[in-house]
């Protein structure tokens, strides 16, 4: 018996394309009347980063979402206009209400 799969075979997720012909290389989706390109990293590149969605920090060695505007200049896709996104938060990003960015002394809850 093999074991039971989260999501039927080839279901993807609503208002996404695939672009360069696997699951999740590079995707472009619609989020706030604009379109994005979409990539999952594995998180390898030995940084940190602050997801927009929660505000929380995204560890090294964490797999992430990348996305920023698909019309930011350049084949690299505009390198200022990345966002680094926890899976979860990227998924869930229409449901969520606009993020309050805290200072850095301000107390975390």
């Amino acid at each position: 018996m093999s074991p039971r799969r989260s999501r039927p075979h080839g279901d993807e997720p609503k208002n996404a394309r695939t672009v360069t012909g696997g699951t999740w290389l590079e995707r472009t989706e619609t989020y706030g009347d604009e379109e994005w390109k979409v990539r999952a990293v594995s998180g390898d590149g030995g940084k940190s980063y602050r997801c927009p969605g929660c505000d929380q920090e995204i560890p090294r060695g964490v797999g992430h979402i990348v996305a920023w505007p698909a019309l930011s200049m350049g084949s690299a896709g505009g390198v200022d206009d990345r966002r680094h996104w926890h899976r979860a938060c990227w998924s869930n990003r229409e449901r969520r209400g606009p993020n309050v960015l805290r200072g850095r002394g301000a107390p975390r809850y």
